[in-house]
């Protein structure tokens, strides 16, 4: 606790952002709290007339492109019926239980392994691997806080600003590493998958690590947020179909991440991103030049 708050102290900005998510600031309209979030965490001014870098231009999409069916996309329950319409429902994990409050999840009734995750936040989840190691006090106080989260607050990323809190139970799944899945994100611009990134290595000493690879699966030199890996992960044997499904998932947005995994062989879809980072940890100026023209 005191290195946090030392930490608070010793940077103004982030003292400021910390402010910033008092409820006190929900007046402020998504413009104004997305313009003076940008200014504390880049240190310079938001351009939204004619945004330039990735970071400007998914601010811009967060105030300005604002479809319904959005709030179902972000959704993890409900944009599984989308993907299954589109691509089938054999590439989706296999839902164990979906559930509204911690109270309703029966455990008895549960795999040894499985995985919790609330279907409106991003970054939150409970990995299972052994049931009779579980801590159901620290859990529940876990997972109600999840409930209670209303993500749209901490970024304005409008979407989640209606999503019904749910919990998700998914079956847990490990790939040939046997320790983790690697994520593979495709990024699609106007419908077409331009690049791509991988994370692996999140239960390492060292933490996560992400890398970009072309459409062609060549290495890319950007970094997002994460450091490198320093190897070349091999192609995934459902690379194709993984663009083939992005492409078809993200048609007619002008941008969407679609997460995959691939487990044994098998494609898995992971779900669908509007704002990576929230515009705040993206890869520099570059990805835009290569990627994303605006006429």
């Amino acid at each position: 606790m005191l290195k946090k708050a030392l930490k608070l102290i010793n940077n103004p900005r982030l003292l400021a952002l910390r402010f910033l998510q008092l409820k006190v600031f929900r007046i402020l309209s998504d413009e104004k709290y997305i313009e003076l979030e940008y200014r504390l965490r880049l240190g310079k001014h938001l351009i939204l007339d004619n945004p330039k870098s990735f970071n400007e231009k998914l601010q811009w999409l967060k105030l300005y492109d604002r479809r319904p069916e959005y709030t179902m996309m972000v959704d993890k329950y409900e944009v599984r019926k989308y993907v299954a319409e589109k691509i089938g429902e054999e590439y989706l994990i296999p839902l164990l239980g979906v559930y509204d409050s911690f109270d309703e999840i029966d455990f008895s009734k549960l795999p040894d392994q499985f995985v919790l995750k609330p279907n409106h936040t991003s970054g939150n989840v409970f990995i299972c691997k052994d049931k009779s190691k579980i801590n159901y006090a620290l859990l529940s106080k876990e997972v109600n806080a999840w409930m209670k989260r209303r993500y749209y607050w901490v970024h304005r990323e409008w979407p989640y600003k209606n999503v019904k809190p749910r919990i998700l139970c998914e079956e847990y799944m490990v790939d040939e590493s046997k320790r983790e899945l690697r994520d593979y994100k495709l990024l699609c611009f106007g419908g077409k998958v331009m690049c791509s990134f991988v994370c692996l290595n999140r239960n390492s000493d060292n933490g996560l690590n992400v890398d970009f690879y072309d459409i062609d699966w060549n290495p890319m030199p950007f970094e997002r947020h994460y450091p490198r890996s320093g190897t070349i992960t091999p192609k995934p044997k459902t690379y194709e179909k993984m663009v083939e499904f992005a492409e078809i998932l993200s048609k007619s947005f002008p941008f969407v991440r679609v997460d995959f995994y691939e487990v044994y062989g098998q494609l898995y879809f992971g779900e669908l991103t509007f704002y990576p980072g929230s515009g705040w940890r993206n890869s520099r100026r570059s990805l835009t030049t290569i990627c994303w023209e605006v006429g």
